[in-house]
């Protein structure tokens, strides 16, 4: 369970850190619709990546509302990002040919039957 659960927190982190370096004026509210999680679970995410020195928190100087942050990532949290962004990747292709080999197996097993498989495939 651990490490489907480490996945599943570093592509969190993955997509967090893609979205900040594009948009470090994003809200916490938008990070956590933009992500699928909560707002209190993108506050625990912001403040782990704050606290692993990914990502420093500043004022947002154009904002007229002076409360509002901008996440921008550190050196570290640009490097960091680069590492997980291939880990993710591999991830994605393995799962994509996985799937792929299903879809073949299952298209094939169509094939064999003596109804034609679905059009536009």
């Amino acid at each position: 369970m651990t490490g489907k659960r480490s996945k599943l927190q570093e592509d969190t982190h993955f997509r967090v850190l893609r979205l900040l370096q594009d948009n470090p004026e994003i809200s916490q509210r938008e990070l956590a619709a933009a992500v699928g999680v909560s707002v209190g679970g993108m506050h625990y995410v912001l403040n782990a990546l704050i606290d692993k020195g990914l990502v420093k928190l500043g004022n947002f100087t154009a904002a007229e509302d002076k409360r509002r942050y901008a996440y921008m990532l550190t050196p570290k949290g640009l490097a960091e990002k680069s590492v997980i962004t291939r880990r993710f990747l591999a991830r994605k292709i393995e799962e994509y040919d996985a799937l792929r080999a299903e879809i073949d197996a299952l298209t094939s097993e169509l094939d064999d039957k003596p109804f034609a498989r679905p059009r536009g495939r």
